[in-house]
């Protein structure tokens, strides 16, 4: 067997992706509650701001009204269906020890998050991930908001440049971590990675095998829809 290659953050963070969305309805307060019972350290969803300035927890970004369907920008909180968190609910139903990874989709709602956020209080900045494609935009959130924390979540062909050089420039922007699909990692890409301090995130992580290659090759993070076996996963490692 190769020996496992250390991670820097130690033990690596296990994101419920949507909640436990294995074994309940994604993006539900209850897949976040049963995600926490099942020991995942992190939770991850995505967020969107509502018409009215609301944060919520959405992965498409748009609700059914019978056969039509509206975009949740254009919708204020109250006409959302109840299913739909807001990030304020989530907080007040499973505290803020939980490192919190959000897709922000809709850019405009960074502010809101943020302020959420604080307002939750206990370090909940300092756990808060905010992930998008587009790591310049992601760049520009550093100044607005020192105490969060900030992802590059992309794909490797959308890095034409290598990881090297990114990783050098996220580095030099303020942004913690590289976020991959978990087939591009490597042991040699989270090398070059942690060489500049840069955190490296593996997503669509369902099975044993790959949550156990991800973690050999050092990753910080892991997100998976199956909270049970990455939870197993990480306390292999001891």
């Amino acid at each position: 067997m190769p020996p496992r290659l250390p991670s820097i953050r130690r033990p690596p963070i296990g994101f419920a992706h949507r909640g436990a969305r294995a074994n309940a309805p994604e993006n539900t307060i209850e897949a976040f509650r049963l995600a926490r019972r099942l020991g995942a350290t992190g939770l991850e969803s995505d967020v969107w701001l509502t018409a009215d300035g609301v944060a919520v927890l959405d992965h498409d970004g748009v609700v059914r009204s019978g056969l039509r369907k509206q975009a949740i920008g254009d919708l204020p909180r109250a006409r959302l269906p109840e299913h739909i968190p807001t990030l304020a609910e989530l907080y007040a139903e499973v505290g803020t020890e939980p490192e919190l990874s959000l897709d922000v989709k809709d850019p405009s709602a960074f502010d809101a998050v943020v302020a959420v956020a604080r307002a939750a209080g206990d370090g909940a900045l300092q756990r808060l991930w905010l992930c998008h494609p587009d790591w310049e935009l992601v760049a520009t959130w550093r100044t607005r908001c020192p105490e969060v924390r900030l992802v590059d979540s992309t794909r490797l062909k959308r890095i034409p440049e290598g990881v090297e050089q990114r990783s050098a420039a996220l580095a030099d922007a303020g942004i913690d971590a590289l976020n991959l699909h978990h087939s591009e990692w490597s042991g040699g890409l989270a090398a070059m990675a942690h060489r500049f301090g840069v955190l490296c995130f593996g997503w669509d992580a369902q099975h044993v095998r790959v949550l156990g290659e991800l973690l050999d090759v050092g990753l910080d993070a892991v997100y998976s829809d199956h909270v049970d076996r990455m939870v197993s996963a990480i306390d292999a490692l001891g």
